[in-house]
């Protein structure tokens, strides 16, 4: 378990042996699934995943508390290489975020109402969101001042609250 990095950048959380670590059987049935196709699949999530980061209240008021200039209106991005905890669930939630989104979708049948790609999107979604928000709500794994240590004033407990969908 790696993270996929480039030009000393990480440009994606977890790579594709995580994806075929966590169901080698879509791959033995789906011969065109490559590794390519997962790990640009898998570098779309982390993006998405960064964005979403962004757009939670957490991160506001996270970026806020600790930056020189209180009345930003635009709130940049989390800096990818800033998180330094908590890797093995990083790599969880990417691999879960693209099964859901990106990879199953690629092969589901969605002609028929019990195809098992589309219980296993749900799942994967489902596992995706649970692991977003536990992330959120511990906020103990992002290095705000880029020393190489999470100090106890770095760390900031947030609510991440999720929508319901019937």
């Amino acid at each position: 378990m790696a993270f996929i990095t480039e030009d000393n950048t990480v440009i994606s959380w977890a790579e594709s042996s995580d994806v075929l670590a966590r169901d080698q059987r879509l791959f033995d049935s789906n011969e065109g699934l490559t590794d390519e196709i997962v790990e640009d699949a898998l570098i779309r999530a982390t993006e998405r995943l960064l964005n979403k980061f962004r757009s939670t209240d957490w991160w506001r008021r996270y970026y806020l508390k600790r930056s020189d200039n209180a009345y930003l209106t635009s709130i940049p991005a989390l800096d990818v290489n800033r998180i330094k905890d908590r890797y093995n669930d990083f790599t969880d939630l990417c691999v879960y975020f693209a099964l859901g989104e990106y990879i199953l979708p690629i092969v589901a049948d969605f002609g028929g109402e019990d195809e098992n790609e589309r219980t296993k999107m749900a799942y994967y979604s489902r596992k995706a969101d649970d692991l977003f928000a536990e992330l959120v709500h511990v906020g103990d794994w992002y290095d705000f001042n880029e020393d190489d240590i999470i100090t106890v004033d770095e760390k900031q407990p947030g609510i991440y609250v999720l929508k319901r969908v019937r």
